[in-house]
């Protein structure tokens, strides 16, 4: 079912935990393409032959690897690989392509309008700006293994980033060309999420039928100076997930 000469095995000779051995070796298997997405896993006894390592061992891996977004276990029927899937929670503040990156995920980002507006009411209460001040507006698509998962419009005051709607349809990243252009370094960022659905103009770029179920995410990201960014997500609730650990 899959060629393990791809793959380095554990070794117990090796300075690594086994399961991080294990773990990496079926990371690896997922992300070379031997398990694309879909695919289910060989079970437990299977796996524990496969790597030469006990089944709490494995048990061990598949729980970490499932955790950070790329397996799904369904009840009765196996392990399998997921589809791309963005998995929220306790995070650090990176840019969409280094989250991606994080989750195993190729993420990518195409420009789907830029210019300049007039800030509204909760545009300028969010970037705490006076009402009407012009900020530029950037809409992407998102994508996670070349896969939509949603679209996000940014919203950044023109004060702050002088050229950036010329500079658009070359960037990469956001957040780069923010740190090496305009010397603008993201500290922290506040989210809300609440749930909502995919409106009709949304529908086809996401790749749902119009009203789908949708995750709504407002995200006001800050430098030393105060909120520089003020970001509405619409996320695809079949490739968007939210998870939390709660402790007493």
């Amino acid at each position: 079912m899959s060629n393990l000469g791809l793959v380095t095995l554990p070794d117990r000779n090796r300075p690594e935990p086994l399961w991080h051995q294990a773990e990496q070796a079926l990371r690896a298997l997922i992300a070379n393409g031997t398990w694309p997405e879909e695919t289910q896993l060989p079970n437990e006894e299977r796996l524990s032959s496969m790597l030469g390592v006990s089944r709490i061992t494995v048990r061990h891996a598949l729980r970490n690897i499932e955790e950070s977004g790329l397996l799904r276990r369904e009840h009765g029927r196996g392990t399998f690989v997921r589809s791309s899937t963005v998995i929220a929670g306790v995070r650090g503040l990176t840019s969409f392509t280094q989250e991606m990156a994080s989750l195993g995920l190729a993420g990518s980002s195409r420009l789907l309008e830029a210019d300049t507006t007039e800030a509204d009411e909760t545009i300028a209460d969010a970037l705490e700006i006076k009402l009407g001040e012009p900020v530029v507006r950037l809409r992407r698509l998102r994508l996670g293994n070349g896969a939509p998962i949603g679209i996000q419009t940014a919203h950044l005051p023109t004060s702050l980033v002088p050229g950036l709607v010329e500079l658009s349809p070359q960037l990469t990243s956001l957040y780069e060309a923010l740190r090496s252009r305009y010397g603008i370094l993201p500290k922290e960022a506040r989210e809300a999420y609440r749930v909502g659905s995919v409106l009709e103009g949304d529908a086809e770029l996401l790749g749902v039928p119009s009203g789908s179920p949708a995750f709504v995410v407002e995200r006001v990201t800050y430098d030393v100076n105060g909120p520089f960014e003020f970001a509405v997500s619409t996320m695809r609730g079949d490739r968007y997930e939210i998870r939390s650990k709660l402790y007493l």
